[in-house]
């Protein structure tokens, strides 16, 4: 078996859903005053109060994860106040949380980015130098079969290459998707964010089959971490983002990062507009979990 660790980034300020949640109707809906003080993954979605982060830890227990390295926003308490005041933690038997802060540099609002969010749970890891681990977004709910299939591949670094055609959002959303070019033997060639419809058209795979990324990668912490601390600010963005490190070092390492092709949706928590269905999803597909602690 693979190395047990998993890296979930958190530490974002949640921008989008604050300012989805300015243009809703639904002033008066419970979860709105949440967003203003709680991270995406802490709102109480789930059945219970429970958070959304409680069922991808769940996910990740279940697939046989055992080290978790949960990044954290300097100014958001409310992850480690729920997983350690407050007994959160208790019902994940077989994993180990740990925590890494990342910082609001001066002279910004917000963090660095998601590049800069796992070089800080790297260097909290230094006993991780020489294995590998997975990397996920805190605000999607990825499967088991997911989250199994990067730590069993026997590649030393892949990500997941979900098929565009299973997603279920609507069109605008998933054409804004990220789409994944690889090569014959799907190793990672490029990370395409924001792609024009030609783009798009120019990352089908020779069956007209369209991948895209949703930020889940399995990597090695020797390889990766030099382009960690190099990758550049995005011009626009101005964050030091995951994607661009992994492209930069898939250039110096060809075929470093096997694409595993599955077709399924994934649970996203991007704005207010998913709350319902997020809601809905947690309760039927998480009947034994929903049980009172």
């Amino acid at each position: 078996m693979k190395e047990p660790n998993i890296v979930i980034l958190a530490g974002g300020i949640s921008s989008r859903m604050r300012r989805s949640v300015q243009s809703s109707t639904q002033a008066d809906y419970p979860l709105l005053q949440e967003t203003q003080y709680k991270s995406k993954s802490m709102l109480s979605v789930g059945v219970n109060t429970r958070p959304f982060l409680d069922y991808l830890l769940y996910n990740i227990e279940k697939a046989g994860y055992r080290n978790v390295v949960i990044v954290v926003g300097e100014k958001d308490p409310t992850i480690k106040d729920y997983y350690e005041l407050n007994g959160g933690k208790n019902q994940f038997k077989q994993i180990s949380i740990s925590y890494a802060t990342q910082i609001i540099p001066d002279g910004r609002t917000k963090p660095l980015g998601t590049a800069d969010a796992l070089l800080v749970a790297l260097r909290s890891k230094p006993d991780w130098k020489g294995q590998g681990f997975t990397v996920c977004n805190s605000d999607n709910l990825y499967s088991i079969r997911a989250l199994i299939l990067l730590m069993e591949n026997d590649h030393g670094g892949s990500m997941i290459d979900y098929d565009r055609s299973a997603l279920q959002f609507d069109r605008a959303r998933i054409e804004a998707f990220s789409v994944i070019r690889k090569d014959l033997d799907r190793f990672l060639l490029d990370i395409v964010e924001k792609p024009s419809p030609q783009e798009i058209d120019e990352a089908k795979d020779y069956n007209g089959r369209i991948g895209v990324s949703m930020n889940i990668f399995r990597l090695s912490y020797d390889q990766i971490f030099p382009f960690l601390e190099s990758v550049p600010l995005h011009p626009v963005r101005q964050e030091k983002e995951l994607p661009a490190a992994v492209k930069r070092m898939i250039q110096k390492y060809p075929h470093s990062v096997y694409t595993i092709p599955l077709a399924e949706h994934v649970i996203d928590l991007t704005s207010f507009a998913d709350i319902k269905n997020v809601q809905e999803y947690l309760k039927n597909e998480f009947q034994e979990f929903n049980k009172p602690i």
